[in-house]
């Protein structure tokens, strides 16, 4: 699929990976709505992406079933078509399992689990609901779904547990999915992210930073957000790309702490 046929909902936005990935395909020519639970960051991040550009953004919480089935039709609508779904939207959840304070509350690891898992699955499904119905294009191809896990999911840290279940859930559901999915001619890719330089990033101590760019083996800084987004793209054209993670972490292996 061609970027400039791309019509495509990204969660999360409006801010990071998601809006690096809504900038690089509106340069392209793609018609993105934008779905994030922060309204007034939504708002602004549509307006940054340009009137030309024809975005939107819809306020959504990828955890309510009844919320992404409605935003997802009315971003159908908004842009008289849907054929692209990325999965941006997660939290970090970071906390020990037997804490300082004590056990982690289940509260805090389901919290991160649905956000970042059930709410990756939410979206899939609706989105694949309404791909199925499109008009077949060449390889029958009806429509693709990006999920975002991390490389947590492989070798997670200590503080890690909630997160890395959660983005370990993400890769392990890609494969089933894309293969129930290819009957309706939608693919479904992951992309597992390494360190990359997000907002988390900036109120990180100097020091703090340079160790942890010293930890990427090549090239030995943050992933930059543009190089998430060129992947994603990549995905999108690439037909035979399919049930698959890509890692894309300058080789980096994360440590136990």
């Amino acid at each position: 699929m061609q970027l400039d046929q791309i019509k495509a909902v990204i969660t999360g936005g409006a801010s990071g990976l998601g809006f690096a990935v809504a900038r690089h395909l509106v340069a392209h020519g793609a018609r993105v709505v934008l779905l994030d639970v922060n309204e007034a960051r939504g708002e602004a991040a549509a307006r940054e992406l340009g009137a030309d550009a024809r975005p939107a953004f819809i306020q959504t919480d990828v955890t309510s079933e009844d919320d992404v089935a409605q935003s997802l039709k009315s971003a159908q609508e908004e842009m008289g078509g849907l054929n692209a779904a990325i999965n941006c939207a997660g939290v970090l959840g970071a906390g020990r399992v037997l804490g300082k304070e004590g056990p982690m509350p289940l509260s805090t690891f389901a919290t991160t689990v649905m956000i970042n898992l059930v709410g990756s699955f939410n979206v899939a499904k609706a989105a694949a609901n309404l791909m199925q119905h499109n008009a077949p294009g060449e390889d029958g191809e009806r429509g693709i779904i990006v999920n975002t896990a991390s490389v947590a999911a492989y070798e997670g840290q200590i503080g890690q547990a909630a997160y890395s279940a959660s983005k370990g859930g993400v890769v392990g559901m890609t494969l089933p999915m894309a293969r129930e999915f290819a009957r309706i001619g939608v693919r479904v890719m992951t992309v597992a992210p390494g360190v990359f330089h997000t907002p988390m990033v900036d109120g990180m101590p100097e020091q703090v930073y340079q160790s942890l760019c010293a930890q990427v083996p090549f090239p030995s800084r943050l992933g930059k957000p543009e190089e998430y987004a060129d992947t994603v793209a990549f995905i999108l054209q690439n037909r035979y790309l399919n049930g698959e993670t890509i890692r894309i972490d300058g080789a980096i292996r994360l440590q136990p702490k």
